[in-house]
C-alpha cells in the first residue's frame, strides 16, 4: 500500500501550548492536534519533545478518523474535499504519513544552540510518528508567525502570551528581533511577569512598602491560600511554574477593571515594556517613518483592552503611518500561510 500523502503540516509550538495541523493546498484544516508545553527552555527537552510528539500524533490521529469516515475539511467545496479525501484515503493512525512541508514555529529558539536543541526535537517527533516530509522548516514561533502574516511585507509583529517577544521586517526583507530573554530575566510584558509582578505588589502591600490591592484576596483565592506568607511560600514550593504564574495575569486585568489602582499601573507598565522593545525593532529597521502593519497576538494583547488600547496608542503617536490589526487571529495561521508560501515558491 502507498503511503498516503498531505501537503502540509504546519506546528505552532508555544510556551502554553503545542498545536499541529494538517493542511491541504488551500490552508483548509484537515486535523489538528494539541498538547502542553514544548517550549524545552521552560518545559525542560524531553518534556517538550514529547508534547511536541503528542499534539502532532493527535492531528495524526485525527486525519485518519476524517479519512475512514470520508468527512470533509470545512468551508471546502466539492472538488477539492473530493481531492482531500483522495489524498488521505490510506491514512492510518499508526502507519505512515508524508507531507509536501513541514513548518514547525517553535518557542524558544533564540541562539544557535537552541536551533540543534529544537531541530534534534523536531526528527524525534517526525521519527515517533512516523511522518516523512521532502522539506522541513523550523524557526521561532514569532519568526514563522510574521513571515506568515505580512507575506514578506514590511511589518512588526508583538505576541504577549506566556512569555513575550517582537519581531520586525522592513520593505528590504530585513529582519530584527527584540525581547525574548525568558521568563528569568526577560519576558516583560508578558502574561508571566504580569502574574509576577501581582505577586510582588501583593508582598510589598503586606510589608507596607505599598498601597493595598484587590489583588490580594484575588490571588489568594485562586491559588487556595490564606495569608501572604503562604503565597510567599508558594512562590518557593515544588507547585511554582511559569504557567500557573501566568495565570494570575487574568486576576490582574479583572482588578484593572473593578479600578484597582496597582493592577491598573502594572497593566500600563507592561504595555510599555512592550512598546520598547518594538519601538527598538523599528529602530533597528528604519521603520518609524514608514508604512507596515502591526500585528498583535498572544492572549494578553487578545484579552486585556488597557493593554492593547495602550500600545496602539504609543504607536500611533510616533509612527502614524502603522496601521494595528487587532484581529483575533492565532498564531497557528500564520506558520499555515508560511507553508503555503513555501508550497508555492519553493523557497
Amino acid at each position: 500500500m502507498m503511503t498516503a500523502t498531505v501537503p502540509l503540516l504546519a506546528v505552532d509550538g508555544g510556551g502554553t501550548k503545542c498545536l499541529a495541523v494538517f493542511a491541504d493546498t488551500e490552508g483548509r484544516m484537515l486535523a489538528s492536534g494539541r498538547a502542553g508545553s514544548c517550549n524545552y527552555q521552560g518545559a525542560g527537552r524531553e518534556p517538550a519533545a514529547l508534547e511536541l510528539t503528542r499534539a502532532i500524533q493527535e492531528a495524526k490521529r485525527q486525519l485518519a478518523v476524517s479519512a475512514a469516515v470520508g468527512n470533509k475539511p470545512p468551508e471546502s467545496d466539492v472538488e477539492s474535499a473530493s481531492l482531500a479525501q483522495k489524498e488521505t484515503a490510506n491514512i492510518t493512525e499508526d502507519g505512515p504519513l508524508h507531507v509536501t512541508c513541514a513548518v514547525f514555529g517553535v518557542a524558544g529558539l533564540d541562539t544557535e544552540h537552541d536551533r540543534q536543541v529544537i531541530e534534534g526535537m523536531v526528527r524525534e517527533a517526525l521519527a515517533r510518528t512516523e511522518v516523512t516530509a521532502d522539506r522541513i522548516f523550523v524557526e521561532n514561533d514569532g519568526v514563522a508567525a510574521l513571515l506568515g502574516a505580512t507575506g514578506g511585507a514590511p511589518g512588526i509583529l508583538i505576541i504577549a502570551g506566556t512569555g513575550s517577544i517582537m519581531f520586525g521586517i522592513n520593505d528590504q526583507g530585513k529582519s530584527a528581533r527584540s525581547g525574548g530573554w525568558g521568563h528569568r530575566i526577560g519576558d516583560e510584558g508578558s502574561g508571566y511577569w504580569i502574574g509576577k509582578q501581582a505577586i510582588n505588589a501583593v508582598l510589598r502591600g503586606f510589608d507596607g512598602r505599598g498601597s493595598h490591592t484587590a489583588l490580594t484576596g484575588k490571588l489568594l483565592r485562586h491559588l487556595g491560600l490564606r495569608t501572604e506568607e503562604e503565597l510567599f511560600n508558594w512562590v518557593y514550593s515544588a507547585e511554582y511554574s511559569v504557567n500557573k504564574t501566568a495565570e494570575l495575569a487574568r486576576y490582574v486585568s479583572e482588578a484593572e477593571q473593578e479600578g484597582d489602582e496597582i493592577a491598573c499601573l502594572i497593566l500600563e507598565t507592561a504595555a510599555d515594556e512592550l512598546f520598547l522593545g518594538a519601538r527598538s525593532v523599528m529602530s533597528k529597521l528604519g521603520m518609524a517613518t514608514a508604512s507596515f502593519t502591526v500585528i498583535l497576538q498572544g492572549g494578553v494583547l487578545q484579552n486585556n483592552p488597557l493593554v492593547r488600547n495602550r500600545l496602539a496608542a504609543a504607536f500611533r503617536s510616533v509612527s502614524p503611518l502603522a496601521l494595528i490589526d487587532e484581529a483575533k487571529k492565532e498564531p497557528i495561521y500564520g506558520v499555515i500561510a508560511q507553508g503555503l508560501q513555501l508550497l508555492r515558491h519553493g523557497n
